[in-house]
């Protein structure tokens, strides 16, 4: 069963503004009259892509919460993004994941895009005309992006694009993808080597291959795209020449990771929920399940991980919103409120017992929609990787401090009369 709606718990109100709790409202809503009942089609037919959802979320500007006012968007901040993508997890990830996928490349337009890309890209996306995808990962390469292979040539005022991307995010839904090719000859270091390019959909050469359901997420498209000798214009650049891995990383840092910190969170919220119900119906001796001691540490556990997890979730995008130094925070609600999602959910499956197992309950689609927000925006193991080097007090770039003070796409048009 799904976790029935309810009001913000009190100790998200250090974080939320009246604002944001008409917007948690509205999320319950829309998951309960909307996404609530493609649900359970959605799970049957694993091999079909949910496009429907896409459009009501569409329709209201979800696409665009981040994105300013100047370009249609809600300007509403990484707040509001994070409510909207919980809120609609706790009822389906997969529909949460449509809509998380697009935020990312949003946010690569808003931070790295001119003033004239914005103003041709973002007003799509606000009117719900144009969803996007961003393809980073390739076959061999995975999650490593020094090892990618796509490349990019210059031809006149025009770019080739020649590769293979996987594992992409809205592949069937998205009208244009943000592309990472090679742009510099091999040995060139990484951080210089790749650049970013928007791909329109239906530009010659480029094919994406028939839809493949996963493990989980079912409705929800993350297939492959070919590019074979793809030409785009030279102002479909995003960013500077050789600042494609800047551009992926702070969209993956900034968005990529407080989005699946707020997928996982939904996922949790829903576990904690349906095993406690669970367990206060179901008879034994003279009481219930939920009476015994044993039983009551298990989900009092459950509970601690959940609290713990919605504060992360919160508190990391309330820095980012306020323009303080948070990558390590967002980075730390990424890996934990995965792991605390998935043994929560473990646990549960081990509370169910054989009721578990039923391929038509709820906690079964739960269980294997978890597992997807482990690898997308670096592993558990980069994780902490990254978190040793905050510990070290070792110099990198703060994504959250720097684009913050830039937000060279909240301001006017700079070239405006």
């Amino acid at each position: 069963m799904p976790a029935t709606p309810a009001p913000p718990p009190p100790a998200l109100r250090p974080y939320l503004t009246a604002s944001h709790e008409l917007l948690w409202n509205e999320a319950d809503a829309f998951a309960a009259e909307h996404v609530a009942p493609r649900a359970a089609r959605m799970e049957a037919a694993p091999g079909s892509v949910e496009r429907k959802v896409a459009d009501l979320m569409a329709a209201r500007g979800w696409f665009a919460v981040t994105v300013p006012s100047a370009f249609g968007g809600l300007g509403a901040g990484h707040v509001a993004k994070t409510v909207l993508i919980h809120r609609i997890a706790c009822v389906s990830a997969a529909a949460a994941a449509i809509l998380q996928a697009t935020l990312i490349p949003v946010g690569a337009l808003l931070h790295f895009a001119t003033y004239e890309q914005k103003s041709r890209w973002l007003p799509g996306v606000a009117d719900g005309s144009l969803l996007l995808s961003i393809a980073v990962t390739e076959p061999t390469a995975g999650g490593h992006i020094g090892g990618i292979e796509a490349t990019a040539e210059k031809a006149g005022n025009h770019w080739v694009i020649t590769g293979s991307k996987v594992h992409i995010g809205n592949s069937h839904l998205a009208g244009a993808h943000l592309v990472l090719a090679r742009t510099a000859e091999a040995g060139v270091r990484t951080s210089q080597a790749l650049t970013a390019f928007m791909v329109e959909s239906d530009r010659h050469g480029l094919s994406v291959n028939d839809h493949r359901p996963g493990l989980g997420l079912h409705g929800f498209s993350a297939g492959r795209l070919d590019l074979d000798h793809v030409r785009v214009p030279a102002d479909n650049m995003v960013g500077e020449i050789g600042q494609g891995l800047s551009v992926s990383q702070s969209s993956s840092i900034l968005y990529g990771r407080p989005n699946l910190a707020a997928i996982s969170l939904g996922i949790h919220e829903t576990v904690v929920a349906t095993t406690a119900t669970r367990l206060k119906a179901r008879p034994r001796y003279q009481g219930a399940l939920s009476d015994l001691p044993v039983l009551r540490d298990r989900i009092g556990d459950m509970e601690a991980r959940l609290r713990a997890a919605r504060i992360l979730a919160y508190q990391s995008v309330h820095l980012l919103d306020r323009g303080l130094s948070c990558d390590a925070d967002l980075i730390n609600a990424k890996y934990l409120g995965h792991q605390w999602a998935t043994q929560s959910t473990q646990d549960a499956m081990e509370l169910h017992g054989a009721q578990a197992l039923d391929r038509d309950y709820v906690l079964q689609r739960l269980w294997r929609d978890i597992q997807h927000t482990y690898p997308p925006a670096g592993t558990g193991e980069v994780q902490r990787i990254r978190l040793a080097e905050a510990a070290f007090d070792e110099d990198h770039i703060q994504w959250s401090e720097r684009l913050a003070a830039e937000a060279a796409w909240a301001q006017p048009d700079p070239t405006a009369a």
